[in-house]
């Protein structure tokens, strides 16, 4: 396993739509072994494939009680209610801004086997749910933030 290297802003990598996974192997595990070393170094939340510089439909998040879960080639079900408060990115270092987000987001995934699975995140949950995916489709936080500032 390696720490990667976490792309900031300004490359252009941050801002293409990824592409799907189409082969669960090998190459997809170490990839997904790679990224939890990486998440845990930086001490993140989430992590998504296109900030390690990879292309495709992934992302990672540190759920605290279940460890880290893995989300290949995720589909938004539902959303629900509405929270505002803080967020900040490991690809915007230094930066943090206040975002809605939904209160409760299930999300339809596949784990690293290719078994589909359905997951349901509330409050803090919910909202990684959705920066992670938003880094999918090439949107930032940043793009939806009021208030962006400086860490203190």
């Amino acid at each position: 396993m390696a720490i990667l290297p976490i792309v900031q802003t300004g490359d252009e990598i941050l801002r293409k739509k990824c592409q799907e996974v189409t082969e669960f192997n090998a190459e997809l595990i170490n990839l997904l072994n790679d990224m939890k070393e990486t998440l845990k170094d930086a001490k993140g939340a989430g992590l998504a494939a296109p900030q390690v510089n990879v292309s495709k439909r992934i992302f990672i998040i540190d759920t605290e009680d279940m460890g880290i879960v893995e989300f290949i080639n995720p589909v938004i079900l539902g959303v629900s209610g509405s929270q505002y408060g803080v967020e900040g990115c490991l690809s915007v270092k230094g930066y943090w801004g206040d975002v809605k987000r939904p209160r409760k987001v299930t999300v339809e995934a596949y784990d690293r086997y290719g078994k589909k699975f359905k997951f349901v995140g509330k409050d803090f949950l919910a909202k990684a749910l959705c920066h992670e995916y938003d880094h999918l489709d090439g949107i930032l936080y940043t793009d939806k933030a009021n208030n962006l500032r400086e860490e203190a």
